[in-house]
């Protein structure tokens, strides 16, 4: 039996006429999507064509929730009470399973958008409230959550299944969190690369740091960003990469978690 990864990408993030990303592509090369559910980006319209495409490819749908921030995208980072955070996680979950329905698609997943992800990733207050949304609305989605992170230990905590992620386009720092986009060089651009970062992911199970150092991570799913300009070629060559190893490219709820 060959080994096993997912491939995800943040999907549906345009806005009304305004489209992000080459969402079309990249449904052709990944196989879950995490769906914007209209708080940092999407719109009713946006994400029931993107259920409606992932339905036509084969793809699993999942909830992409941020703050409630369209200005900034979602990047800027907010304090807010956890039960208001948990009941905002619930409300767009919720939002997704009434596209998706259209689609004939049930939602699988949970990934946390841009500044609601760091900060879950650091925050027990907030990966717990999110955790707990999840499993109020459904205890069978899986949440996705970047390696040793508090999210990580709310889905333990919680019974609730889990995907670690491992991302193919960006850096590392020395601990494992992710290296800022603000510094030159964190994001990805050459197909290579990512494939190089993403093979050694999978089948050595560890991520080298910007520094050097080697850090273990047990990686579940992999997620590549179709927001850049190189977003599909870098996507389309991690896939690559991979089949051409042996690792088979499956939806997330067929990988053995």
């Amino acid at each position: 039996m060959s080994r096993q990864i997912n491939l995800n990408a943040d999907i549906a993030e345009g806005w009304g006429a305004y489209d992000i990303g080459n969402d079309a592509e990249l449904m052709k090369i990944i196989k879950s999507a995490s769906v914007a559910c209209g708080f940092h980006a999407g719109d009713p319209n946006t994400m029931y064509r993107l259920c409606m495409l992932a339905k036509q490819e084969g793809v699993s749908v999942g909830v992409h929730p941020g703050f409630n921030d369209l200005w900034g995208f979602g990047r800027r980072r907010i304090q807010m009470k956890p039960g208001d955070l948990e009941y905002m996680t619930a409300y767009q979950i919720g939002a997704l399973q009434g596209m998706a329905a259209y689609a004939g698609l049930k939602v699988t997943h949970l990934k946390p958008h841009g500044a609601l992800n760091n900060m879950a990733a650091e925050d027990e207050d907030y990966a717990m409230a999110i955790g707990r949304a999840i499993k109020t609305v459904d205890k069978d989605i899986v949440y996705v959550a970047p390696f040793n992170s508090e999210m990580e230990k709310a889905a333990e905590k919680l019974g609730l299944p889990l995907a670690r992620e491992g991302f193919a386009d960006r850096q590392y720092n020395d601990d494992g969190t992710l290296a800022s986009r603000s510094i030159p060089g964190t994001v990805l651009k050459d197909p290579a690369a990512a494939a190089e970062q993403v093979l050694r992911m999978v089948l050595q199970g560890e991520i080298v740091s910007r520094s050097g150092k080697i850090v273990k991570a047990d990686i579940h799913t992999i997620c590549v960003h179709g927001d850049e300009a190189t977003g599909v070629a870098v996507a389309r060559g991690v896939r690559d990469a991979l089949e051409k190893a042996g690792v088979a490219v499956v939806p997330l709820p067929e990988m053995k978690l």
